[in-house]
């Protein structure tokens, strides 16, 4: 085996199959793995000096070719169902045999990575990637060994990424050609069949989705996080599309991270090193963060250039709407460093209600926050999965249900007890629709909701009036600086009261449907947090 790069003294390649590698790039610098990419003619350069990429047949993660290995580690642990299918250990191990055959012989491109920024929960991986744009993906997004840590670097996890690998159904046991299969046992992730980078980053998230909340009582979260002046750390929950990156990119507060955290007896910290942002419409009006950190060492995926130029149109989403673009933390100026932060003193929950019925913002009681938390209302935004050109109503438990290897159960516990023991506010935040539903109503301003996360985080909102909505029971505020008051109380924004009704009636009626599945697990005092299905006050 030849290799090139920055190479530590335990190899391990050997030993988990792949001792027949033809020549292995380790830990190269993101100059060399743009270098590689662009000698195989696999990207291009952007005016700004970004790296952009296709990724291929997936532009999105696939849900269903996702898989947890069912044997003693994970049988009586893992909420097995839509979730985590089962895939079982013998066909695990031949399937890995003949992706490591695949790559036996071939170039790959090694990377030792950490995720966890609180060095009590660090956790070790090696990143095995066909492409040196996968590469430089996981340099990006998971956190950098300083050269002295590569030379005594152990790890833990592996991620063997084969995109070039199409698996065969009939002999796998996939359901398609791609996949991705984590082996909790074997601490190994298996990807193949998707150049999805998205895959990777989420196939580490799932992990520590486990090992965190189930072996060292640590809330993992699908948030982002920042910190203010006062040093008070706010979370973000939410899925893809509602919010995090952008509402978190806040050039008065220091990011901690956007998108992966955790929430320790003492610290809320990020998993990863980097961002991984929506680029659809993006501006640098909008999004002055996130524009200004698409240079130099940042990859861009599945974009388009304006014709006969290299300037980047983001408005054209003719390859998906899921255009992303990830880099590495450091190429945003306001962070934290390290990327770890006190205790939240607000959280919120991110929503983009395509119903159009829930209040832009609203505070929430401690009950109403595990109901919400358990519900994770929000609709599945265009492209972030595949399949999906329009906003769907979706419920995703805890805000990420898709990443949970146990029952939602065990994260609604872990917040309800951190709620208990931390005087946290809590607020419900719609960054969906309002004046009717999706296709009726429009989209909520993104400087609306900027400045109802500033009032909150400020305190203005603590001086102000509140008013009960109908069918939810939310309290929302009556007035807030730089918003109009109509949009505060969303029945007053639709022309049509009667049809604001028949929708909030409908949503609720979809909320107490979906949480009949949690209700043997919750309190009395979480069911009463439970909408109405009742007529409106007017």
């Amino acid at each position: 085996m030849q290799f090139t790069g920055i190479k530590g003294n335990h190899d391990t390649l050997a030993a988990i199959g792949l001792a027949e590698i033809g020549v292995a790039h380790w830990n190269l610098s993101p100059a060399e793995l743009v270098e590689e990419t662009l000698l195989d003619g696999e990207g291009t350069l952007t005016d700004t000096g970004a790296l952009a990429i296709d990724t291929g047949e997936f532009t999105g993660r696939s849900p269903k070719d996702k898989f947890v290995v069912y044997d003693e580690t994970t049988k009586d642990s893992v909420w097995w169902g839509d979730v985590n299918n089962r895939f079982e250990s013998e066909a695990f191990d031949k399937l890995y045999n003949r992706v490591c055959a695949y790559l036996n012989g071939s170039e790959v491109y090694v990377r030792d990575s950490f995720a966890c920024a609180d060095p009590e929960y660090r956790l070790n991986i090696r990143v095995i990637t066909e492409y040196s744009w996968s590469n430089l993906f996981a340099h990006n997004l998971f956190l950098r060994p300083t050269a002295e840590e590569i030379t005594d670097f152990r790890p833990e996890w592996h991620i063997v990424n084969a995109p070039g690998f199409k698996a065969d159904p009939a002999i796998d046991g996939t359901r398609q050609h791609n996949f991705s299969i984590i082996n909790f046992t074997k601490k190994i992730i298996l990807i193949g069949g998707s150049g999805y980078t998205g895959e990777i980053k989420k196939g580490i998230f799932s992990v520590l989705n486990y090992v965190l909340p189930h072996e060292k009582g640590v809330l993992s979260m699908h948030c982002s996080a920042n910190v203010g002046k006062n040093n008070d750390t706010a979370v973000f929950f939410g899925l893809s599309g509602t919010g995090k990156t952008t509402l978190s990119a806040d050039p008065d507060r220091r990011l901690i991270g956007d998108d992966e955290h955790g929430w320790s007896a003492n610290s809320v910290f990020n998993f990863e090193g980097g961002c991984y942002a929506k680029c659809i419409d993006l501006s640098q009006e909008k999004e002055p963060q996130i524009f200004n950190a698409i240079r130099f060492g940042a990859l861009l995926e599945n974009t388009n250039y304006f014709e006969g130029t290299r300037n980047v149109d983001y408005t054209n989403i003719s390859k998906t709407e899921n255009t992303r673009v990830a880099y590495p933390i450091y190429l945003i100026d306001n962070i934290m460093e390290p990327s770890v932060g006190d205790v939240p003193k607000n959280i919120f929950f991110l929503t983009a209600d395509a119903f159009g019925v829930l209040p832009p913002i609203s505070r929430l009681t401690p009950e109403q926050a595990m109901y919400h938390f358990i519900s994770g209302y929000t609709a599945k935004v265009a492209g972030t999965e595949v399949g999906i050109t329009e906003p769907q109503v979706t419920f995703s438990a805890c805000f990420g249900k898709a990443f949970l290897p146990l029952h939602p159960t065990r994260y609604a516990e872990l917040l309800g007890k951190k709620l208990k023991e931390n005087n946290v506010n809590v607020w419900l935040v719609n960054t969906g629709w309002c004046g009717g539903p999706y296709g009726i109503g429009s989209r909520i301003k993104l400087k609306y909701t900027r400045s109802l996360i500033t009032a909150a985080l400020t305190g203005e909102l603590d001086h102000v009036d509140y008013i009960q909505t109908p069918f939810f029971g939310l309290n929302t505020p009556v007035s807030c600086p730089d918003v109009p008051s109509e949009l505060l109380y969303p029945r007053n924004a639709w022309p049509n009261k009667d049809m604001f009704d028949q929708k909030a009636s409908e949503l609720a009626e979809k909320f107490v449907k979906n949480f009949e599945q949690y209700a043997d697990f919750a309190s009395d005092e979480i069911k009463a947090a439970s909408p109405k299905v009742v007529a409106a006050q007017v």
